[in-house]
């Protein structure tokens, strides 16, 4: 069996509850608590379960996805407990390590709390550390909607224009995000490492902290070891450019979706318009200084840096995973994925591919997703799931292949 400490993945994981959101449930939601149309922005801070249903409602109106803390964790529950609900594991690296499990590349996973539902349901050829010092449980509130979900009630009537998935986080363990000790000697191994989870923590001194650490830990990654920085929906969004300032010098690949790249640039942006997105994409590489960005979208994946072709083959197996889990959730076999690498891609999105590298040439290597038609699709652990099979292409081209087209060549001034 391959070496799990060959990737590492971190740096946190969760319990989430998965759900589906129903229009007869909402619609009685609306009644009992009063809520009207004009209410429907996102609250500062979500307090109760009042607040909580309002979010979703606003997101719901315009087709988005986000995530959020929430102060009152009863509300949660409360909610939770209204819909049938899927227990499973969450967080960007542990959906990842899932995936990289099933196409039979082991991982090490680093997390900051475990139950006996974590350890039940990690992938049992993998391995992990926890700085946790006892078993604890914060789930996460996963929901879903999907495209045309109507809720009429008292005066209020919206429809989904697009399906999505919105999370609802309190979690003490991920929000002060504890370090194994044990970090630095699995890095000291690793020819691929995972940094997400950041996006939780609420305490600029805190987070300060834990950067600094880390930045100790990563001094023992081997030369060549790719680092790959997946972004998020920070909790607290004027942290994460503390966090950008202290790693971006330790960065080989800064990922993020297209509601991450619209926070950045403060507008947004057609992402089927060639013209729009490269100017976005060299905007948002001036902001975030780093030597390959990669740009998960609904319609297209892309890398733009120096040797962008160069991650050719785990975009597109990024895309192809991500398809998949849109299309069958977590029960897809090797079929499935040989059937579905047979597919057409969206035809305006490979136009648009091909508009983007004739304006960016070689410093852009742009893949167009497929062209699917999903009754019930999973929105939720998308771009986890890219993530996921990304790192899957990194770790399979082995040690000698990751030094030769690293971006950056390690040294210890680089963190």
């Amino acid at each position: 069996m391959a070496d799990p400490s060959r990737v590492v993945l971190g740096l946190g994981g969760c319990v989430d509850y998965e759900l589906k959101l129903t229009a007869d449930v909402l619609a009685q939601l609306v009644a009992d608590y009063g809520i009207a149309a004009a209410e429907l922005t996102s609250p500062v801070t979500v307090t109760s379960e009042r607040d909580l249903v309002v979010s979703i409602l606003g997101y719901v109106a315009r087709g988005g996805g986000g995530e959020h803390y929430v102060a009152s964790a009863p509300a949660l529950e409360h909610f939770a407990n209204r819909f049938p609900h899927r227990v499973a594991l969450g967080g960007t690296s542990v959906r990842a390590g899932i995936l990289l499990s099933r196409l039979g590349v082991p991982s090490t996973l680093h997390l900051v709390s475990v139950d006996d539902t974590v350890r039940r349901l990690l992938p049992p050829d993998g391995a992990y550390l926890s700085s946790g010092a006892e078993d604890t449980l914060h789930p996460h509130l996963i929901v879903q909607y999907d495209q045309g979900l109507r809720i009429r009630a008292d005066g209020l009537d919206l429809t989904a224009p697009f399906p999505n998935r919105l999370i609802y986080v309190n979690d003490p363990a991920n929000g002060t995000m504890l370090l194994s000790g044990e970090l630095g000697d699995r890095l000291s191994r690793a020819d691929v490492f995972l940094i997400s989870g950041f996006n939780a923590m609420r305490s600029a001194e805190q987070l300060d902290r834990r950067l600094a650490e880390l930045r100790v830990h990563m001094r023992r990654l081997p030369p060549g070891a790719v680092t790959y920085f997946e972004d998020a929906a920070y909790h607290e969004p004027a942290l994460n450019r503390r966090v950008l300032a202290a790693l971006r010098d330790a960065i080989d690949v800064y990922g993020l979706n297209e509601d991450e790249m619209q926070s950045y640039l403060g507008h947004p942006v057609d992402l089927l318009s060639a013209a729009e997105v490269a100017d976005a994409l060299t905007a948002l590489h001036a902001l975030v200084p780093v030597p390959m960005l990669v740009l998960h979208t609904k319609y297209w994946a892309a890398a733009f840096g120096a040797q962008a072709a160069s991650y050719a083959a785990a975009l597109d197996t990024g895309t192809v995973m991500a398809a998949l889990r849109y299309r069958h959730g977590d029960d897809f076999t090797d079929s499935d994925i040989e059937r579905l690498r047979r597919q057409p891609r969206r035809p305006e999105s490979a136009t648009f591919a091909a508009e983007l590298r004739a304006r960016l040439g070689d410093r852009v290597h742009c893949v167009p997703a497929f062209a699917l038609d999903v009754t019930n699709p999973t929105t939720v652990g998308l771009g986890d799931t890219f993530v996921g099979g990304f790192l899957a292409a990194l770790a399979r081209r082995g040690t000698a292949a990751a030094t030769s087209s690293s971006p950056r060549q390690r040294s210890d001034h680089g963190r």
